[in-house]
């Protein structure tokens, strides 16, 4: 399991990442976006938003464990981040967390 603020930080410092909703919502709409990330206290209406273009462009939504001020905080920024887009992740493993896990083999039972 990778460290995800750590793969957020690495993001931001070698890939291409644009902050805030406004920024999620055009990126999740045209599709350029690799990862959209959301605060766990962003708005709701927001958040929905950005996810249901999300789904409709296919690009993977995940919602950050803690609040925008913290967000805001790894990313190396000194105001809070409601939303980031991760459009290149350079260096970071931040990508490998939309991979579906790969189930693991089971050993033993009555087979």
């Amino acid at each position: 399991m990778i460290d995800i603020d750590k793969a957020i930080a690495a993001a931001v410092k070698t890939g291409k990442v644009s902050f805030g909703a406004n920024l999620a919502v055009q990126n999740a709409q045209s599709g350029k976006a690799k990862l959209i990330m959301v605060a766990s206290n962003c708005p709701k209406n927001t958040s929905s938003s950005i996810e249901y273009y999300c789904k409709l462009s296919g690009v993977p939504f995940l919602t950050y464990k803690s609040s925008s001020l913290d967000l805001g905080k790894i990313c190396g920024k000194t105001f809070a981040v409601s939303a980031l887009s991760i459009r290149e992740a350079g260096d970071s493993e931040i990508l490998k967390l939309t991979e579906p896990a790969e189930p693991e083999e089971s050993t033993g039972g009555n087979e």
